[in-house]
């Protein structure tokens, strides 16, 4: 192995043995995702971070798809029929939310709209982040802002589900649940499935391939009784730590003058996305029977992965986080092209 890929590596095993253990000591709300995420951000933010390899990322999504999709059962199928009603809210609530956060932006930072609007969007990074370049906008005000969004929204569900009396776990498990753990053999032939899975799911555009190939793969396998239960602790635990060291990781490179700069407007626009999503959450819980810190998350517009693991952790209806997540990065892929046309009649000024 070259031995800068093995300092990478080991830089970011140790981010996140270390960064969980810490954050265990302390009694942090789902350590194994909060306490790397905020030890990943301190290292990026000095200069002693390293870059997340695509291929690692892509390793750790199928293995925690895989641990999510076994979450679901027959019995969660139940509120399907629900789900129409509570997207319709999830579809206006994010166009208030982008409007909104856009007008604190342009307002804090003096910014042209279709930065602003980039920087408001609410998910779907590397698609917004393909349309800044295209468009020539400030590339660096869009990551900044982005990265406070996803941060802020991963450490404060988890916080919320704690204030709330919620005992989340470590992350993946189930509280109160019986855990049953596939065996080597499940396991391997889960893996297997889901990456020759893969390419098919991506062929169709939904986001998070990866991720959503595991999950389809872990649920078919724990409804069709396959394979009873999830994957062992000790390969979902450590996906799930390398998750939070991937969401810190997202701040290197990023100045701290900038971060000051931008930060203090990307956090006031994150409060009004997540003031926008509670009250979404809100008018939806009725209508969906579930608890509100539950739809809650489901509509959090933080990252997907990161979402649909702290939605395992509270007990929350997988299949429907999932759902309600990828829907809302469709409609983003929809809408943000549409607002931006929209900005650019009315002038980029």
């Amino acid at each position: 192995m070259p031995l800068a890929l093995a300092r990478q590596l080991g830089t970011l095993g140790a981010t996140a043995l270390v960064g969980s253990l810490a954050a265990v000591a302390v009694g942090i709300p789902v350590p194994l995702l909060t306490g790397p995420a905020l030890l990943g951000t301190t290292l990026a933010l000095i200069g002693l971070g390293q870059p997340f390899p695509v291929w690692l990322r892509n390793v750790v999504f199928l293995l925690t798809g895989i641990t999510i999709g076994a979450g679901v059962s027959r019995d969660s199928l139940s509120a399907i029929a629900t789900w129409p009603l509570a997207f319709a809210i999830l579809g206006v609530s994010l166009v208030v939310m982008m409007l909104a956060a856009q007008a604190v932006i342009r307002r804090g930072l003096g910014t042209d709209r279709s930065t602003a609007l980039l920087a408001a969007t609410p998910g779907h990074l590397s698609f917004v982040i393909g349309l800044g370049e295209d468009l020539g906008a400030d590339s660096r005000i869009i990551v900044v802002v982005q990265a406070v969004r996803l941060l802020a929204l991963t450490l404060l569900v988890p916080f919320a589900a704690g204030l709330a009396g919620i005992d989340t776990g470590p992350g993946l498990a189930l509280p109160g649940q019986a855990f049953h753990e596939m065996t080597l053999v499940q396991t391997a032939a889960s893996v297997v499935t889901a990456t020759l899975l893969y390419p098919l799911v991506r062929r169709t555009g939904v986001p998070a391939p990866v991720l959503m190939a595991g999950m389809v793969v872990g649920a078919a396998a724990r409804l069709s009784g396959l394979a009873p239960g999830g994957l062992s602790h000790w390969i979902s635990f450590p996906a799930l730590a390398l998750i939070g060291t991937l969401i810190g990781s997202r701040f290197a490179g990023i100045r701290l003058g900038e971060l000051r700069r931008y930060g203090a407007v990307g956090l006031g626009a994150t409060l009004v996305i997540a003031a926008t999503g509670f009250v979404a959450a809100a008018l939806a819980a009725g209508l969906v029977d579930m608890p509100l810190l539950h739809v809650l998350v489901a509509f959090a517009p933080g990252g997907l992965e990161a979402m649909a693991v702290i939605g395992v952790a509270i007990g929350a209806n997988p299949g429907f986080v999932a759902a309600a997540h990828v829907l809302r990065l469709l409609i983003l892929s929809a809408l943000v092209p549409t607002l931006l046309a929209r900005g650019a009649r009315r002038g980029t000024g």
